[in-house]
Formats: C-alpha cells, structure tokens, sequence
C-alpha cells in the first residue's frame, strides 16, 4: 500500500470518528507518518476535494490547522455538518475560501456564495472591533448555513 493511500485512510477514519469532520495539522500528522509535510498536502488536494465530496478549510501559522468536512448526499444535512465544522474565528479570506466550496459543491447557490460573502465581509463589519469581527463573522457565517440548511 502507497504512503498516500495509509494517509488518505487514516483520514477518513477520522472523518468516521469526528461525524464528517475531521481537524489535523500537517505537521504533526507527517511526523506519525515519517513524511514531509507536502505529502499530507498532496494527499489532502487531490483525495479530499469538493468534487469527491469534501470541504477543507486551511489555517496556516504556527497554530495552524486543517479541518477537512465530508459533504453527504444530502444537501441540509451536508450544510449543518459545515455549519458545525467552523470555528470559533473565521477570517474574511476563509470565509470566501469556503463559500466557494460550498457553491463549488453545489450546496449553495452563486446568489447565496455572494449574499453570505458581503453579510462577512470587512465592509460589513466595519461597525465592530478589528479584534471581534473574525469571532462574529464566524457566527454569522454559521447561522447564515443554518438558515439556509433549514
């Protein structure tokens, strides 16, 4: 079995173990495997895609992280798994990362990608505090998927 292939099912049991969502970061996940960390990027870009039925959200930095959300047959169900997959942050650049997924996926509408995009955005939140506006744009983008899931 290829190196890809054990990471790629190490993964999807944790998918299985997380309800749909699984939360990794690469370094630590190439240090169990004895891999470079580009390996776990390869095998995250091309097995875990939009078109194979996964949504993944990449934060970068030390604290980094990578949050892969598996997207069901069912496009309400798929929605409230990703509504519970974000964080507690979500950066304006996340956000349109994942609203293009989300309409990628064809879980959302380009009209709805764009009216969730501009309720997140900057523009938007200018009212509020630079230091809170990634904790309510979280939140907004949460209930936003929520109420259009329902």
């Amino acid at each position: 079995m290829k190196m890809s292939d054990i990471i790629a099912d190490f993964i999807g049991e944790m998918l299985s173990d997380g309800g749909g969502v699984a939360e990794l970061q690469r370094k630590s996940l190439a240090s169990q495997f004895s891999c470079v960390p580009s390996q776990i990027n390869y095998v995250i870009e091309t097995r875990f895609t939009p078109e194979n039925g996964y949504l993944v959200e990449s934060q970068r930095g030390g604290g980094g992280y990578i949050r892969i959300v598996r997207l069901m047959d069912d496009k309400k169900r798929t929605l409230v798994e990703a509504a519970r997959g974000i964080g507690g942050r979500l950066r304006q650049s996340d956000a349109a990362r994942l609203a293009h997924a989300l309409v990628s996926a064809q879980l959302l509408s380009p009209t709805e990608g764009q009216l969730l995009l501009s309720a997140c955005s900057d523009g938007a939140l200018a009212e509020v505090q630079e230091t809170d506006r990634d904790r309510l744009r979280a939140a907004i983008f949460r209930c936003a998927i929520l109420g259009i899931a329902t």
